[in-house]
């Protein structure tokens, strides 16, 4: 079932997370584009939403490289989805492009804070860690016949980067909810 992003207010603070890389290593949000905006995602391997966009969105984050620093984090419970699992993720990875770091959040509490609901998630926060845009990566979903642009995801960016507000409305981004550990729902 596709669930909408919960529309997290804007001018919210960048929760901060220290989490394992797909290679093992810690990373700490604080060590990420210091000094630049920051786009954190919530992905998976397995939706249908994600598997749409994602040799698009691996181009778009390679664009701004330099200029913004990304990360996507995945929260699924991986016991019931393994194909969410670090060896899924790396096969993603390989297979959309990706060049950002992709993080595990196996507690779902970095999801928690961020208030993450389904996946594909985009946040982006300006060089502050001032929440300046969340929402959709385009109008295209599987089946409706939009080609993939990411339109809003750089819309939004190319704003952040000229120091102007990302225009309104932000539209909600869709995709399968994150898969929650009995007992970890959001409430």
């Amino acid at each position: 079932m596709a669930v909408n992003s919960f529309m997290v207010p804007l001018g919210s603070p960048a929760p901060q997370f220290a989490l394992p890389s797909l290679d093992g290593q810690m990373v700490q949000s604080d060590g990420l584009a210091a000094g630049q905006p920051l786009l954190v995602m919530f992905l998976c391997n397995h939706c249908p939403y994600v598997r749409h966009i994602e040799r698009e969105l691996g181009l778009l984050v390679s664009e701004y490289t330099g200029d913004a620093g990304a990360v996507a984090i995945c929260s699924n419970d991986v016991d019931n989805y393994p194909d969410d699992g670090p060896a899924g993720l790396t096969e993603q990875v390989r297979r959309a492009g990706f060049t950002f770091p992709y993080l595990v959040d196996e507690t779902q509490q970095v999801a928690l804070a961020y208030r993450a609901a389904c996946t594909p998630d985009f946040f982006l926060y300006d060089a502050d860690r001032t929440l300046a845009y969340r929402g959709e990566f385009d109008e295209s979903r599987p089946r409706n016949d939009v080609p993939v642009t990411g339109r809003s995801l750089r819309a939004a960016l190319d704003s952040v980067l000229a120091g102007k507000p990302v225009s309104e409305p932000q539209m909600p981004s869709l995709g399968c909810g994150i898969k929650w550990k009995p007992g970890h729902e959001p409430t």
